[in-house]
């Protein structure tokens, strides 16, 4: 399994952003996405997660204006980021689980920055 994250940029306080994970190669029918952030001198974050089932969880930080969805045809997931703070500056990296075999993928990350 490959992961491909893409969608990252510049925006200004306020703004919206969607970022989105692709599969390729086969993630089975029981898995977790995750969407994780690294800011320079900060430990990694797990910003947001939604299995297979659709059922997603999300960190304090975020809850109210991230919203987390999957395409399991296309074995895509979105990051829908809205009303952006400086704060939210950072690489953003998706990771699958796959519960049935153990495998686990990361994708590249994809930077977001948010300024004003």
């Amino acid at each position: 399994v490959q992961l491909q994250a893409s969608g990252g940029g510049f925006v200004q306080p306020g703004g919206s952003l969607r970022l989105s994970c692709a599969a390729s190669g086969s993630i089975g029918s029981f898995n977790v996405v995750r969407w994780y952030r690294q800011a320079p001198g900060k430990q990694r974050e797990l910003v947001a997660s939604i299995t297979s089932a659709g059922n997603t969880n999300y960190a304090d930080s975020v809850k109210g204006r991230f919203t987390i969805s999957r395409d399991n045809a296309k074995n895509t997931v979105d990051l829908q980021m809205g009303s952006l703070k400086p704060e939210d500056t950072a690489v953003y990296l998706c990771n699958v689980f796959v519960f049935t075999t153990g495998a686990s993928a990361w994708g590249q990350g994809t930077e977001l920055t948010v300024s004003s």
